[in-house]
């Protein structure tokens, strides 16, 4: 696809999951916005894609307030002339479960990733309405968010709140012509690897050098990080323009799209529902099947 047209800014692009996105895009021709919260980082990653030809400037900062989320609009704007998609990518992780869990673990996490990816879409938004010519948010979420993980309190609750701004800005955007996405990926980073569900497999596949298997990428939907960088590079293309208001997973061999929270089983009782009667009908009406909840441990085929 040809992105020759699109500026994009792309936060957290030093490594893993954002370096990929960053340089799918100026591979298919984007000129593109690295930022990464360490400034020589986000500068290798922009040489290297200035190296291959494409166009890339290092933005540094640390992605949570305004004036980050400002200055990476404006860079895109002084040094490209526009700005035509964000990328909210940059994350962190203080993973511990909920009585070890601090003020400012939770803290450092809600304000990277939901109010980072709030401050930054905020910013393009205002710019891409000036524009007048559409845009896209691609927001990054995580299965956590969707499903909780064990140690996750603050990662799920920001990427469960990334989904639901993901819904509610494709509302307010569409008469802009500006779509909004929730990507949901699955692959092997220094994130991923600390998820109790995939760290063993990924310790494996890391200390013997060979590649995942088969079955983890195809059933478990876990691969490299370039798996995922088609997706967004098709939501940046003029292809995807009635997309929004989705969440889609990829990785590995597997792309999905994520339901969003619906009434499962329903009942009813005339005049309303006392505790008793709750009681009574719970096991045999609403709660006969449970929602399960957690990331599954990934299940290895039987030889």
């Amino acid at each position: 696809m040809d992105l020759s047209a699109k500026v994009a800014v792309v936060t957290g692009a030093g490594r893993g999951l954002g370096r990929a996105y960053a340089e799918a895009l100026a591979a298919a021709g984007a000129a593109v916005v690295v930022n990464d919260v360490d400034a020589a980082t986000a500068a290798r990653v922009a040489d290297a894609i200035s190296a291959r030809g494409g166009r890339a400037v290092a933005a540094a900062g640390a992605v949570g307030g305004a004036e980050v989320a400002e200055h990476l609009v404006d860079t895109a704007v002084t040094r490209f002339g526009r700005l035509d998609v964000m990328i909210t990518n940059a994350g962190v992780l203080r993973d511990r479960v909920l009585w070890k869990m601090s003020d400012e673990d939770f803290d450092t996490v809600v304000g990277v990733h939901l109010r980072g990816t709030f401050t930054c879409a905020r910013a393009a938004v205002v710019r891409m309405r000036e524009q007048a010519t559409g845009g896209r948010l691609i927001l990054v979420s995580s299965p956590a968010g969707q499903r909780g993980n064990f140690g996750q309190t603050n990662y799920a609750a920001a990427k469960a709140g990334i989904v639901a701004m993901t819904r509610t800005w494709a509302m307010e955007l569409a008469r802009a012509g500006i779509t909004v996405n929730a990507v949901v990926p699955v692959a092997a980073t220094e994130m991923t690897r600390t998820i109790p569900a995939f760290a063993p497999v990924l310790e494996e596949a890391e200390r013997t050098g060979a590649p995942l298997p088969g079955w983890l990428r195809r059933d478990e939907g876990l691969g490299t990080v370039e798996d995922v960088a088609g997706l967004i590079v098709y939501l940046v293309s003029d292809a995807s323009v009635k997309v929004t208001g989705q969440a889609i997973g990829i990785g590995g061999d597997k792309l999905a799209l994520w339901s969003h929270p619906a009434e499962r089983a329903v009942a009813y009782a005339e005049g309303g529902w006392s505790a008793d009667a709750i009681a009574e009908a719970w096991h045999a009406s609403v709660g006969a099947e449970p929602e399960t909840y957690g990331i599954p441990a990934p299940k290895a085929p039987v030889p």
